[in-house]
């Protein structure tokens, strides 16, 4: 498992606002160094309680990932891989972050018997390499070339042109498409905060949203599901081909 990281008009206004802005980063800079020393020195929960701290301030990927250690460190599995979780979603090609998230969920056993076919499952790890704003840039990138070639090949005078501009102009718009359904599809994710871990040892997923609800399948600390739709203190998760009712405070939304 890999360790923590270290982050690196009136005239009166240009000289108070740098200086608050100088002061909070040091103090930021400052509180991170501690918690880092609080790791260091194998004080977790006080190291933890740092990083949780300038989470509340401000979102940060390293942050995340260094709670993440912490909270693993402590045997809190479920809120080790929640935060690994919250850290890609900030920063999708965090290396140290990927490592770690599926060095947690090895220590996960549940039994399912049936998984997520896998084109679906191949389609949202493509998605989740980049960010929302990136895939965004890239289907209006995309849609300008389309663009192009489509004027190209409407005003173009040679037949090899207005070939290469119609071929061009289709690619591209299919990959325009794509790509805007990738940045769609994060942007929904993320608003709808559909995706939570279970934070509890064991939990029985039951056929209706009451304690009398036949247990369908049985949930482990750690395990990622999808939220479907939630019924008063239940909700609906489906994890595969598989889906049950469980109590929300069960779970915590990533």
């Amino acid at each position: 498992m890999r360790d923590i990281r270290f982050l690196g008009i009136p005239v009166c206004r240009f000289i108070v606002i740098p200086a608050l802005l100088v002061c909070m980063l040091t103090f930021a800079q400052s509180a991170f160094d501690e918690a880092n020393a609080a790791y260091a020195e194998g004080k977790y929960e006080e190291a933890a309680a740092g990083y949780e701290a300038l989470l509340a301030e401000q979102p940060d990927a390293t942050l995340y990932y260094n709670l993440g250690n912490a909270r693993f460190k402590q045997g809190e599995l479920g809120l080790a891989i929640l935060n690994y979780e919250r850290a890609l979603r900030l920063k999708p090609n965090y290396k140290d972050a990927q490592y770690n998230l599926a060095f947690a969920q090895s220590k996960i056993t549940d039994n399912i018997p049936e998984q997520e076919f896998f084109l679906l499952e191949w389609t949202r790890a493509v998605r989740n390499q980049l960010r929302e704003s990136t895939w965004l840039i890239c289907s209006i990138v995309l849609f300008i070339i389309a663009l192009t070639g489509l004027l190209l090949f409407l005003l173009g005078r040679e037949l090899w042109l207005r070939k290469t501009a119609f071929h061009a102009a289709w690619i591209a718009l299919l990959f325009s498409l794509v790509t805007g359904l990738n940045a769609f599809s994060l942007h929904q994710r993320d608003t709808l905060r559909n995706e939570a871990v279970i934070m509890q040892g064991i939990v029985n997923a039951k056929s209706s949203p009451d304690r009398s609800g036949t247990d369908l399948f049985s949930l482990h600390e750690g395990t990622k599901v999808t939220i479907k739709e939630t019924l008063g203190e239940w909700c609906n998760i489906r994890i595969g081909n598989n889906e049950g009712w469980i109590r929300l405070q069960s779970l915590e939304r990533i």
